[in-house]
């Protein structure tokens, strides 16, 4: 599975060099809450609060008068209560569809990495009988994406414009942990804004 994911994140940086290129950045705060893909949409406005922010650079790969194809590189950080640090890196593809010079429509897959530092202590017995640390500096993860998302420029015009956005977001992690939760879905809900670098 790694080789897979590794010979498709390959072919996307190979493709996305030889494209011409619209690049920006982005930066965007979220909330996340484990359940089941679309299974928890509400709850992540009323319920626990697990925190997180993610930075990205994208490319625009492919651009017509009402669409654009991009690829995006997306490093986050996340923290939810009593089971873990989440530090997810992941390639992202997606489609963007202009509804006018002001809104846009937008959806996307991705894969990558998670590092998975756990949140509370992880104790084992030594051969003295007493418990010692065995947290380590966390686990190595596989993470796969969905999202759909919606995207505002207040001025479109303007040589590098700034676009407000949202993106709903599944992830789901794996494995977590084998014989227990093999994959632990997340759902996402993510404000942000992304700006034009060239």
């Amino acid at each position: 599975m790694k080789r897979n994911l590794i010979t498709i994140m390959l072919f996307l940086m190979v493709i996305s060099a030889s494209a011409q290129k619209q690049k920006y950045l982005g930066m965007a705060l979220f909330n996340t809450q484990t359940d089941l893909p679309f299974g928890k949409f509400s709850g992540l406005f009323t319920k626990e609060f697990h925190p997180g922010f993610e930075a990205t650079y994208g490319e625009n790969i492919s651009t017509g008068k009402n669409h654009e194809w991009y690829l995006e590189l997306k490093v986050a950080y996340f923290f939810h209560r009593y089971v873990q640090h989440g530090i997810p890196v992941y390639l992202n593809v997606g489609y963007r569809y202009k509804i006018n010079s002001r809104f846009s429509a937008e959806t996307s897959i991705g894969a990558g990495y998670m590092h998975s530092i756990p949140a509370t202590a992880k104790l084992k017995l030594n051969g003295n009988g007493d418990y010692v640390n065995n947290k380590g500096v966390g686990r190595m993860q596989a993470i796969a994406t969905y999202g759909i998302g919606l995207g505002y420029s207040p001025d479109p015009s303007v040589t590098r414009p700034v676009t407000i956005f949202t993106n709903y977001q599944q992830r789901i992690q794996m494995p977590f942990v084998k014989s227990y939760v093999p994959l632990l879905p997340y759902n996402s809900f993510m404000l942000g804004i992304r700006k034009s670098i060239k």
